[in-house]
C-alpha cells in the first residue's frame, strides 16, 4: 500500500480506532486488549503506539510496545503488531516494524523483544527472515487462555525473539526484496517433526509416531513445522496438538543444550523448517 501514512497515534480517535482494531483482529472476547489510556501513556515513557492510516484516515495496521530496562540496559517490548486482512501480504507489517525501529533508535534503544507462535510459518518468515529477529527462548503456554479466536485449540506456546536494532544484519533483512527471502531450505540436514529419514536417521512424525525417536544431535538440524497450522486446528485438532507437543519438545531441548536458531526456511521440502545449529 503506497497510499498509507505511518505516524504515532495522537488523538482520542486514533486510540479508539486501535482498540477496535484489536477486537477486529483477535476477536471480541479477547481478554488482553490494550486500552486507550495505556496506548496513550506508554508513549510518554518511551513506548511506541503507531499506526498506518489510508487516504481516508482509516487505521489499516498498528504496532504497540512499551519501553523499560532489561538486564540493566534500555529495552523495548513490542507487544502487538496487526494489519487488516484485506491489506496483508503487502509489506505493511514490515513498514510498521521499520517505523518502530527508527523511533527506538532515535531514543537510544537498541534491543527490542516480542513473541510469536513458532507453528505459524508465515509469522516465522516475517520475524526471522524479513526482520532479522533472533529466537532466544521457548515458553510453553506463555499467555494461558486469552479468549482470542486466533488462539482457540492450542496452548499459547511462544518463542521470544530479540531484535538487535543496530545490527547490520537487521538492516540487510529490512532492505532485502521480499522475493529474495524465499528459499528452498538447506539440503542434507536431519529433519525433526516431519517423519522423514535423513542422516542421521530421524523418525519423529508428530502425528503417527509422537516422541518416538531421540532428537538428533548433529551440528545442524532442521526442525519442521506444518505449512498451515490454522487449517490443521480447524480440521484435525488432534494433529495440531501433536505438532505443538513435538515442536515444544524440540525447541525446549535444543535451546537448552547449546543450539541457536540460525534461520527459517518457508519453502523447504517437505515442510517449512527452522535451522538450528551449535556452530557460532
Amino acid at each position: 500500500m503506497d497510499d498509507v501514512t505511518l505516524r504515532c497515534l495522537d488523538s482520542h480517535a486514533d486510540y479508539a480506532a486501535c482498540v477496535q482494531m484489536q477486537r477486529d483482529v483477535w476477536g471480541e472476547a479477547f481478554a488482553d486488549v490494550v486500552p486507550a489510556t495505556i496506548l496513550m501513556v506508554a508513549q510518554r515513557v518511551g513506548g511506541v503506539s503507531a499506526g498506518a492510516f489510508d487516504a481516508d484516515g482509516r487505521l489499516m495496521g498498528f504496532v504497540f510496545g512499551i519501553s523499560g530496562v532489561r538486564a540493566g540496559t534500555l529495552a523495548h517490548w513490542s507487544d502487538m503488531l496487526a494489519v487488516r486482512s484485506e491489506v496483508r501480504r503487502g509489506g505493511l507489517g514490515v513498514r510498521l516494524k521499520r517505523f518502530q525501529r527508527d523511533l527506538l533508535l532515535d531514543r537510544g534503544i537498541t534491543r527490542a523483544y516480542w513473541t510469536y507462535d513458532p507453528l505459524l510459518a508465515g509469522n516465522a518468515h516475517l520475524n526471522l527472515t524479513r526482520l532479522g529477529a533472533v529466537p532466544i527462548e521457548y515458553v510453553a503456554n506463555m499467555y494461558g487462555e486469552t479468549g482470542s479466536t486466533l488462539h482457540t485449540g492450542l496452548e499459547t506456546d511462544r518463542v521470544v525473539v530479540e531484535w538487535r536494532l543496530d545490527d547490520p544484519q537487521v538492516a540487510l533483512a529490512l532492505d532485502a526484496a521480499p522475493e529474495a527471502t524465499l528459499d528452498a531450505g538447506v539440503a542434507g540436514m536431519p529433519l525433526v517433526n516431519a517423519g522423514v529419514v535423513g542422516m542421521p536417521v530421524v523418525n519423529a512424525d508428530p502425528v503417527s509416531r509422537p516422541g518416538e525417536a531421540a532428537l538428533p544431535t548433529a551440528a545442524w538440524v532442521r526442525v519442521a513445522v506444518p505449512p498451515d497450522i490454522a487449517g490443521l486446528k480447524a480440521t484435525r485438532p488432534d494433529d495440531a496438538r501433536a505438532w505443538q507437543r513435538a515442536t515444544r519438545r524440540a525447541f525446549s531441548w535444543y535451546l537448552a543444550n547449546g543450539y541457536r536458531v540460525a534461520s527459517f526456511h518457508r519453502a523447504s521440502t517437505p515442510a517449512p523448517c527452522y535451522l538450528v545449529t551449535t556452530d557460532p
